[in-house]
Formats: C-alpha cells, structure tokens, sequence
C-alpha cells in the first residue's frame, strides 16, 4: 500500500516570509497544528505548533500586549521554523511511513519526490487507512475467528464464506500473544449470522464472535 494512495493531497502551507501571527491564526482557523513551509515549490522547513510556542513571548514576560502582536507580526517563519524536515517519497510503503514516524517521534510527514511535495501524511491519515484497510464503517457482517499457526485454516475460513454465495470485503491477521491467531473477516451483504457460524464450527473453526456491522462515515 504506497503512502500516495492515503497522503493528504490539499497541502495548506506557509511561505518562509509569512509572519508568525500570520502562522497562527491559519493553523487555529484551520484547526492545524503543523504546516508545511514552501518556497519556489519546494519544500524548505516545517512549522508546528510547538515551534510557534516557542516563539511566542511567555505569559510571563514584562512585555505589554502591543509590543508582543508587534512582535510575532514582525517576526518570520523562516526564523523559527524545522529545517532538517524528516519526508517520505509518495511510492514508499505506508508501513514505512508510520516506522518514520514512531522512530523520529514526528506527527506528520511531508511527501515529497525530487524536491517537490505532493501532498502530507499524518498520524490522522494513518489512523484512517488502517479503519478503511480493516473494513471498519462498513455494513455486512464481521466475523473474529481464532486459529493455531497451522497451514490451510485460512483458505477454509475463505472457503466455508464463499461458499455460501458471500462476498468478503476485507481480512485481516494478526498475531496474539498467547500465540494464537486472529482473523477478522468483513463480510459483505446480508448475511444469517446463526448459520453461518454453525457452518463454520463444523469445519473445525473456532469462532470468537460474529455480529453485525453498521455503516459509518470516516471523514
């Protein structure tokens, strides 16, 4: 799954020449806490929430309010913004978006390709394609089933669900710790739950849960 088929392709962005207060107001407007800072198409910093804070004067300082709003509108985003900025190329995997993330402990990735962005990933986005990748929001049926780390379970979990003229949406697989396991199927349609397990017991499938899932809005 490339990082460009889940990125934010609508970059809200700032100009290193854009004033702070400038900055400010975009990011509380826009409900944003870290924006891209372009020059000439190129991305050449990043400012986030954290750096206008640091910018800003303390509660604490002697300064009145006129010369402080004299100050953040005087004071540029190329003066405080993240120039060392961690990027990821739109064809890398979006596994490998998130390990950047967790290793440099960063909220948001700028996309970018020989030196041009096309567009940002963010926590929120990983977040979102993970409930999209796992069929979460989708009508049908979800079935939990648990199985030892043997050969052929899954084809037979498939197999008994196609069976019955069902349509399966998505799947996914993870291991727990107790070293079982887990397959969550989204099962597309109506689908007669009681049935349907009944046929998946008799396979030899052990079936944590199986219920009915409603529609919801992701955006």
């Amino acid at each position: 799954m490339p990082v460009k088929d889940f990125m934010t392709k609508k970059v809200v962005y700032v100009s290193p020449d854009t004033t702070v207060a400038a900055a400010a107001d975009m990011m509380r407007e826009q409900d944003l806490r870290r924006l891209p800072v372009i020059e000439n198409d190129r991305l050449v910093g990043l400012v986030t929430a954290g750096t206008m804070a640091e910018a800003s004067p303390s509660k604490a300082s002697s300064l009145s309010i006129y010369e402080m709003n004299y100050l953040l509108n005087k004071t540029k985003i190329r003066d405080i913004m993240i120039k060392d900025v961690v990027t990821v190329s739109q064809y890398a995997r979006l596994e490998d978006a998130i390990y950047i993330m967790m290793k440099h402990r960063v909220g948001i990735l700028p996309v970018v390709d020989n030196g041009q962005i096309y567009g940002v990933i963010t926590d929120k986005d990983v977040f979102k394609a993970f409930l999209e990748v796992s069929g979460y929001g989708e009508e049908g049926v979800r079935a939990v089933i648990l199985a030892d780390d043997s050969i052929g379970v899954l084809a037979k979990v498939v197999d008994t669900i196609t069976n019955e003229n069902l349509n399966i949406k998505h799947t996914v697989i993870a291991s727990r710790k107790s070293g079982k396991t887990v397959i969550e199927v989204q099962i597309d349609g109506q689908v007669a739950i009681e049935d349907l397990k009944d046929k998946l017991l008799k396979q030899g499938i052990e079936v944590e849960s199986i219920e009915k899932t409603a529609a919801k809005s992701l955006k």
